[in-house]
């Protein structure tokens, strides 16, 4: 028996532990499926990998760190912060490793849930915290032939290191924020690089420079890292008056990204196909100053055509012409709103989440969801970003599982059940708010958006609103069981 469960031990799990600890909440274990801790900066490893959030702002605002070596750190680093902090805060000894989650399911007469693992084992917990994130599993197109590709062929998210594209054709598959980052890095070792596009992505110039020991030494100073945190917490913020009040807003960095680009990109022709036909913000806006110009070398080609079929040896796309290609690498992404929607999770009265959600994700603040008591979500639905850093949303939300875990020992209460008129409710103003907004009325089609078109991704507003509405639990909105 565990007094809480946490699944997942990336940044949002690590997070939760170190805060339930800190509450006085020894009796817990987090289950990590992986050897390691780090989530999506574990395994993704492709070169070039790197934050895409300043530093300063992608980290705990309990533990800065002065010693980033770049305004948006490589992945190594970041993946080194988040054990050094696991240590630190002593919750290293809390995690279970090789521990994959395969059923959540609670027990009406013990109040209780019982946690099911791949090995067959099985824990009992008063409450558990799903940490599971959202970018673990890597999505690959439907692409007739895929299978028969007689070459290497890896997603970006599961790279092989032992792969030397050295001299290689290689295709790449898709141009997302992954991709933006390890063409440039794959490009000058190729033999030729083939890069398929589906969909222009906005971009913006990476504003990174390296941070000098004597940089670092000034974040020392007292109270100095804290100031850049808060003056990058704004900037940052601004951002979000385009998504939050009016796509109209999103002019500046319409104009913005057409500079970039065409400053970068002096071939006309070229140009208008990295040109993209959607409102920016629709999708996620990347930044890189390095990728336009791998796409400007001699030995690399942008295709935007449909890509029809995949052969042995070759690429086929809509205008009939055929690719060559020695290795493909598809940076694909995620399948972001499975992530949750596929788990084996039953609530109350032995109903499956998926019956529930069978009309579409529903849940408060993207934390908690009614029928499923002392189930917690962290980054769960409607709670990522397209302008700062989830650093923020995972405090937030951890802050208020807290308080969840407070009100029960204050009430004596055995869990707590959000009410479906309080979920309704805010799932109403939640709808109201992101339909009229860029990434519905942009023009695009994003990973944001479900099969019927409704985002179930994003925040709809500034950050500072979602902390303030999660800052306390309202009793009101839940039903104690005892």
């Amino acid at each position: 028996m565990a007094g809480i469960v946490i699944v997942g031990a990336g940044l949002a799990g690590v997070c939760m532990a170190i805060k339930l600890k800190e509450a006085g909440h020894h009796d817990f274990v987090t289950l990590e499926k992986a050897g390691d801790l780090g989530g999506t900066w574990r395994d993704n490893t492709y070169p070039g990998c790197a934050c895409d959030v300043p530093s300063h702002m992608y980290s705990y605002s309990f533990d800065l760190n002065p010693d980033w070596s770049r305004m948006f750190a490589p992945q190594h680093e970041i993946h080194d912060y988040l054990r050094s902090c696991a240590d630190r805060y002593g919750v290293t000894p809390h995690i279970r490793y090789g521990k994959h989650v395969t059923a959540l399911e609670y027990d009406d007469a013990r109040r209780s849930w019982t946690v099911t693992t791949d090995d067959g084992g099985t824990l009992r917990a008063n409450a558990v915290i799903s940490a599971i994130g959202a970018l673990h599993i890597p999505k690959y197109p439907e692409i007739s032939g895929r299978e028969s590709f007689a070459g290497p062929a890896m997603h970006s998210a599961a790279w092989d290191h032992s792969l030397d594209l050295t001299g290689k054709r290689v295709a790449v598959i898709g141009t997302g924020a992954s991709a933006v980052q390890f063409v440039p890095k794959i490009a000058p070792i190729t033999r030729e690089l083939t890069v398929f596009q589906r969909t222009a992505p906005w971009l913006h110039p990476k504003p990174d420079i390296a941070l000098p020991p004597r940089a670092r030494d000034v974040l020392r100073l007292p109270g100095m890292a804290r100031t850049l945190r808060t003056a990058l917490y704004w900037a940052l913020e601004s951002r979000a008056l385009g998504f939050a009040v009016d796509p109209r807003l999103m002019k500046a960095h319409e104009k913005l990204a057409l500079k970039h680009l065409a400053a970068q990109v002096p071939d006309p022709d070229l140009r208008r196909r990295l040109t993209p036909g959607y409102l920016i913000g629709c999708k996620r806006i990347l930044i890189s100053s390095d990728y336009y110009p791998a796409l400007m070398r001699d030995d690399v080609k942008l295709v935007t055509d449909e890509i029809t079929e995949i052969r042995r040896h070759s690429i086929v796309d809509a205008a009939g012409h055929e690719h060559p290609a020695d290795a493909i690498v598809y940076g694909t992404g995620f399948r972001v709103l499975d992530s949750l929607a596929e788990q084996h999770i039953v609530g109350r009265g032995g109903v499956k989440i998926q019956d529930v959600w069978q009309h579409g994700i529903q849940t408060y603040y993207g934390i908690t969801t009614s029928g499923f008591p002392n189930l917690f979500f962290l980054l769960g639905p409607n709670t990522g970003l397209g302008h700062n850093s989830v650093a923020f949303m995972i405090e937030s939300q951890v802050r208020y599982v807290i308080g969840c875990l407070r009100l029960l020992s204050r009430t004596r209460a055995r869990a707590l059940d959000v009410k479906p008129e309080a979920q309704r409710a805010f799932d109403r103003r939640l709808r109201e708010r992101l339909d009229p907004l860029v990434w519905n009325a942009g023009g695009c089609r994003s990973w944001y958006l479900d099969e019927h078109g409704v985002n179930r991704t994003i925040w709809p507003g500034f950050t500072f609103e979602y902390w303030a509405r999660t800052r306390k639990v309202k009793p009101g909105a839940y039903q104690l069981i005892f």
